[in-house]
């Protein structure tokens, strides 16, 4: 196994991938907010189910539906 760090990669989707992984996970969080749906994560090889947290953090901004929309 290559023990380097994947930021040193040479291929540059390898070594940007991590940033994807923790922009995908923020979204991922901000959509159970919004849903009120839990988050199922792996901890040590055991299923876990985190409920979101009930405050909403700017994180990540939807666009507005149309119907949110000002006639």
């Amino acid at each position: 196994m290559n023990e380097r760090p994947i930021e040193t990669a040479r291929d540059a989707d390898l070594r940007l991938s991590m940033a994807a992984m923790l922009r995908a996970a923020q979204r991922a969080r901000e959509l159970a907010r919004q849903t009120g749906t839990a988050l199922v994560i792996s901890r040590d090889g055991v299923l876990e189910q985190i409920q979101p947290a009930a405050a909403r953090s700017p994180g990540v901004l939807e666009p507005p539906t149309p119907d949110d929309s000002e006639p």
